[in-house]
């Protein structure tokens, strides 16, 4: 039919956000749909994205994107929330695989601006990277990023994965 869009002229809702800093590197978007999956996989294949990590509820098929040569991850939490111990396991399990294939993990929630953003901040800080600094830098590319209630979890957070965890130094 005439009023059906051709799946090669559908455009990204909004432009996904890079994250790069040292060898971890992100692309935080916002929900792709079963109508503009095809432009999104298009443009994270150009992106090097070897991983996508789903922390919402379903809106489109996960076959597609294996079918893409995508590997899929589905960790998701409430949303306007702070991510559950297990789910920061999950989510820097993967964050390791990435690293070790030299990878990409495009991630994504429904906007991109709540619990996508604070795993990324998440895997900054497990990386050595302060937990203010790593909003600011997150924000920087990511505008309106990181609710009030994830900002006091991430200043609370503590490094417990990462090679962030500082000196196994004692004070004498």
């Amino acid at each position: 039919p005439d009023n059906v869009a051709d799946p090669a002229s559908i455009q990204l809702s909004s432009k996904p956000s890079r994250i790069n800093h040292k060898d971890l590197k992100f692309l935080i978007m916002d929900r792709p749909t079963e109508f503009n999956l095809p432009a999104y996989l298009r443009e994270l294949k150009k992106a090097g994205v070897t991983d996508i990590v789903r922390v919402c509820e379903q809106t489109y098929s996960a076959s597609e994107v294996k079918k893409a040569g995508i590997d899929m991850h589905e960790i998701p939490f409430d949303d306007g929330q702070s991510p559950p111990d297990h789910v920061v396991e999950t989510w820097m399990g993967v964050v390791a695989n990435m690293r070790s294939k030299g990878g990409c993990i495009a991630i994504h929630c429904v906007a991109g601006l709540g619990r996508a953003p604070v795993l990324v901040a998440i895997a900054l800080i497990e990386h050595g990277m302060g937990s203010l600094e790593a909003v600011e830098f997150i924000r920087k590319e990511r505008r309106g990023a990181i609710n009030r209630k994830q900002l006091d979890f991430l200043m609370k957070y503590t490094p417990k994965y990462g090679s962030g965890k500082g000196c196994a130094c004692a004070i004498m």
